[in-house]
């Protein structure tokens, strides 16, 4: 069995929180050679860019998508998938409802960020159309889970960092 860890991170349109999440976590374990990244959407359109506050966001944070587009979740890239973490409680449901074969590896983003005053498994917010404030609430978010995600698949996959 690889060691190499596949993570995916699902929303909507993968233009937004999914291609951000991508961004933020590949640059967090970019010295990892045990791992990869994707993204995709559960109501995407294939070939679309990731929006302007998404790439604007990411280059804030010292990250690029290169080469990005869109693409819809499809079973042929779960199965590439070790670990699936979807943005909102709505995504979960939709991914484990249309794909019931891959629940197994399926996770919300912040299910195991603790969130001050809020707890755990809160939904990532979507920004679309709220200006740039709320695509760098996202982002925060998510530089708030993915640590715990990292921490998680370290220690459930019986292999720390490479």
């Amino acid at each position: 069995m690889s060691d190499m860890k596949h993570v995916l991170f699902v929303c909507t349109g993968n233009t937004c929180r999914s291609p951000m999440a991508e961004g933020l976590f590949r640059k967090a374990v970019m010295d990892r050679a045990d791992y990869e990244v994707s993204s995709a959407g559960v109501a995407a359109s294939k070939g679309t860019p990731p929006s302007g506050e998404t790439t604007a966001v990411l280059k804030k944070f010292g990250t690029v998508l290169e080469d990005f587009h869109s693409r819809p979740i499809s079973d042929a890239i779960l199965s590439e998938a070790t670990h699936v973490f979807a943005m909102t409680q709505g995504h979960l449901q939709a991914l484990e409802s249309r794909f019931p074969q891959h629940a197994d590896k399926f996770y919300l983003t912040c299910e195991f960020a603790d969130v001050p005053r809020k707890g755990t498994g809160l939904d990532v917010p979507d920004p679309i159309g709220m200006g740039r404030a709320a695509y760098e609430e996202v982002a925060a978010v998510l530089e708030n889970a993915i640590p715990t995600i990292i921490a998680y698949i370290d220690q459930t996959s019986g292999k720390g960092p490479v």
